[in-house]
């Protein structure tokens, strides 16, 4: 089972690695003494993450902002970084706003987790917001066009969609945006619910 989401997870990436090569340069001096950028550029994004995180790879990007891969260099680990520019709409503010309060009082294996925040130091500056989360190298959408799913996966895959579920329905929220493209998968077929911009928190 592992082995197929394996395949898939290669294959999904594949597609934008090339391009994702080419499209990342360093913008910002290195720190004095450091070798580290403070900033790289992705498609024409700025990423204000350094020195922590770099070697930044172009993942995708929705109606909110861009996500990338980045080596967090002080676990040594790859993560996920999703810029969000929320500030030029109300909506866009009140969405984000409430995915990050969600998910900071989640804690479930099923559940994408959020393991940094990193924001302009100063509140003038403050454009962009940034959260770390961990890297999941596809999802169920790109899964399912990639390859048609065994019997072991669908029920794999429906036990832990489940579970997520009861989680999150025991702590009075509705995710209301549960579809293939945010269910996220990793090579060992691991499934995390993930996008909570839409969610709500019912009356118990």
């Amino acid at each position: 089972m592992a082995d197929s989401c394996s395949t898939a997870a290669v294959g999904a990436e594949g597609s934008d690695s090339a391009a994702a090569a080419g499209a990342v340069g360093t913008v910002a001096q290195n720190e004095a003494g450091g070798s580290k950028p403070c900033s790289e550029s992705v498609r024409g994004q700025i990423f204000d993450v350094g020195p922590r995180y770099t070697n930044l790879s172009y993942i995708g990007e929705g109606a909110y902002g861009m996500v990338c891969s980045a080596l967090d260099n002080l676990t040594n680990q790859r993560v996920a970084i999703k810029k969000i520019s929320p500030f030029e709409h109300q909506t866009y503010c009140q969405r984000t706003l409430r995915e990050i309060k969600i998910l900071l009082r989640f804690n479930h294996e099923n559940i994408i987790g959020i393991n940094d925040i990193l924001r302009a130091r100063h509140i003038d500056n403050m454009r962009d917001v940034y959260i770390v989360q961990t890297l999941m190298e596809t999802d169920l959408y790109k899964l399912l066009k990639s390859q048609r799913l065994s019997n072991d996966h669908v029920c794999y895959f429906l036990y832990q969609i489940l579970r997520g579920l009861k989680y999150i329905h025991s702590a009075n929220v509705l995710h209301r945006d549960l579809k293939p493209s945010n269910l996220l998968i990793n090579t060992t077929c691991d499934l995390k619910i993930c996008d909570f911009g839409l969610a709500r928190i019912a009356d118990p």
